[in-house]
């Protein structure tokens, strides 16, 4: 023990008398391991925000979509399955939609329908606000954890009569009123491809930004866009739109499970297209699905960023052998004066490993500082700060050390097998 502490005091005087050099040699350990902890407390984090995001717009969520199909009835596999894009009689109906919920309205919460109008402006005067503009039911709010801050969301009254109502965010109404003014019952004109649409507000709903663009492509309140709901079929009616559909969100009851009700559903639409329509299909995902895909996706991006990241790692050990081997021919005289006085090889190997690893240690420590530094920076931009996972830590540490062992031993053994003789006369 007593041989190992001078060893140690050893390496550390010889760091000090060669400062510049031994921190050029710790800069490959130290970037090495602050990039791989960085990267991997933002791999974290962004797999977080992604799931937390896709939460909030319903875990028990599926989305079932009419797509071509794979495969022609002959079973020979198709050159572009999604070359044709679906007519209106392709479409989901709302016959198929009213039998859907009276067979399964147990495990059904909500059965959410959109249909896009475009992206416009609401104009007053000198006053504007830039909208998208969407027309839906009133079990869209449920699907989407849409919060009505005041007035009220869309009723099925407001559907059945094509009435020229809307939901508003709070932010359109910062933009587009004065600071004290009611918006429950006031007009706005939406323009629209060139086509003005008039409605009357009915309700305001708190706005929830978006975390990827909030983080990566910042806008002022002033032009930030938000969303128009209006009744679905008054959009329909406004655009000529088909009153069938394309795609159509079902919201799981509390205790159904989302991933088997998905294929259940995918069963009870497709028994319509399989007798009816040899090109087209119903297609089905849960939202727990998707997110488990979407995790999975990140986290094997994280991993393999990592994995490159750590190959300054090896380029770090090579730097500390490459030094070691310098050390060790500066201290030639040194190491035969010790053998000559007895220091026997194995004393000699331990002293030069101790002093990489010591070096690797340090750098370690430095490439720990900074990797935590680094990854709460990136998580805290991405907005969702998060700190490093302890075990990659802990597995930093120990690699550092490792390197320090595997590229120190061949200097060390390489002095631990210099001639006394020939080492004295070095000069």
């Amino acid at each position: 023990m007593v041989v190992l502490i001078e060893n140690i005091l050893l390496a550390l005087e010889g760091l000090r008398a060669n400062k510049m050099r031994a921190l050029l040699t710790m800069l490959g350990i130290i970037i090495g391991i602050s990039s791989v902890i960085g990267i991997v407390t933002v791999g974290d984090s962004l797999s977080a925000s992604v799931s937390t995001n896709m939460q909030s717009l319903g875990a028990t969520n599926i989305i079932m979509i009419v797509n071509q199909k794979r495969e022609e009835s002959n079973g020979e596999a198709m050159a572009d399955p999604y070359s044709t894009n679906p007519q209106d009689s392709d479409l989901i109906t709302n016959d198929m939609l009213d039998r859907f919920r009276s067979i399964f309205h147990n495990e059904i919460m909500a059965i959410s329908l959109s249909a896009s109008a475009g992206n416009g402006r609401a104009l007053d005067g000198r006053k504007f606000a830039n909208v998208s503009e969407y027309g839906v039911n009133p079990d869209y709010k449920i699907a989407n954890n849409i919060k009505v801050i005041r007035g009220r969301f869309l009723r099925d009254d407001d559907v059945s009569y094509n009435r020229n109502v809307a939901v508003v965010s709070d932010k359109f109404v910062a933009n587009l009123f004065a600071a004290g003014v009611e918006p429950i019952g006031r007009e706005i004109k939406i323009s629209v491809r060139n086509t003005f649409h008039t409605f009357a507000i009915i309700g305001v709903y708190e706005y929830e930004p978006q975390a990827f663009a909030a983080t990566f492509m910042p806008v002022s309140d002033r032009d930030l866009r938000t969303d128009v709901y209006v009744p679905i079929t008054t959009v329909k009616r406004l655009t000529s739109a088909t009153p069938n559909h394309r795609m159509v969100t079902v919201t799981a009851e509390t205790g159904v499970d989302p991933v088997l009700f998905s294929d259940t559903i995918k069963n009870f639409f497709n028994t319509y297209y399989y007798a009816n329509n040899p090109r087209f299909e119903i297609e089905s995902m849960s939202m727990e699905t998707i997110m488990s895909t979407v995790t999975s996706m990140l986290g094997t991006i994280s991993i393999a960023v990592a994995v490159i990241a750590g190959i300054s790692l090896v380029v770090g050990g090579i730097g500390v052998m490459n030094i070691m081997l310098v050390s060790v021919t500066e201290r030639t005289k040194e190491i035969g004066t010790r053998k000559a006085l007895g220091a026997r090889n194995s004393a000699i190997r331990v002293q030069f490993i101790v002093e990489a690893v010591i070096i690797c240690a340090i750098g370690g420590v430095l490439g720990i500082l900074l990797g935590l530094a680094m990854g709460y920076i990136g998580s805290t931009l991405i907005g969702a700060p998060s700190a490093p996972s302890a075990t990659i830590v802990a597995v930093a540490v120990v690699f550092s050390m490792l390197i320090g062992v595997f590229f120190g031993y061949y200097p060390a053994n390489k002095a631990a097998k210099l001639d006394p003789i020939e080492a004295l006369r070095y000069e």
